[in-house]
């Protein structure tokens, strides 16, 4: 339950910024042309502006989703995230402290494998960022 309240709260961010980006697109010249050369709106929309946003929500996600990760670990091992019965790496650091000096890999594959994931998705986000933008194409 908490990773969908965590990222139905997340949404206002990610909106204001893909309005602004919408918003400046569409001033551009050749959406302009584009209109003035008898384009619909969905055309415009879809071929000229949806293109230019993508990357930047692609950004945006590749960034948004490994703080969200790391929100919910830190709730689960503060014990306001996911309870006990369901598996989070934040419960499984926040257990392994009493073992820490018997068994200091309970602590360290944890935050490793989070360490791993966040930055994962952040380089499948700078990958796919480069093959999708537009104005990155030679």
């Amino acid at each position: 339950m908490l990773p969908f309240v965590i990222a139905a709260l997340g949404w206002t961010g990610i909106s204001r910024l893909i309005r602004g980006e919408f918003l400046s697109i569409k001033g551009r010249d050749y959406v302009e042309a584009a209109r003035v050369l008898g384009a619909s709106d969905g055309r415009i929309i879809f071929r000229h502006i949806l293109p230019n946003v993508v990357p930047i929500i692609i950004v945006w996600a590749t960034l948004a989703v490994p703080g969200l990760i790391l929100t919910e670990a830190a709730l689960s091992y503060l014990g306001f995230g996911v309870q006990i019965p369901t598996p989070s790496w934040g419960n499984m650091l926040s257990n392994a402290q009493e073992y820490f000096t018997r068994a200091p890999f309970l602590v360290v594959l944890p935050g490793l494998m989070i360490y791993v994931t966040v930055m994962a998705v952040n380089l499948m986000g700078n990958g796919l960022r480069d093959a999708l933008d537009p104005r990155l194409n030679d």
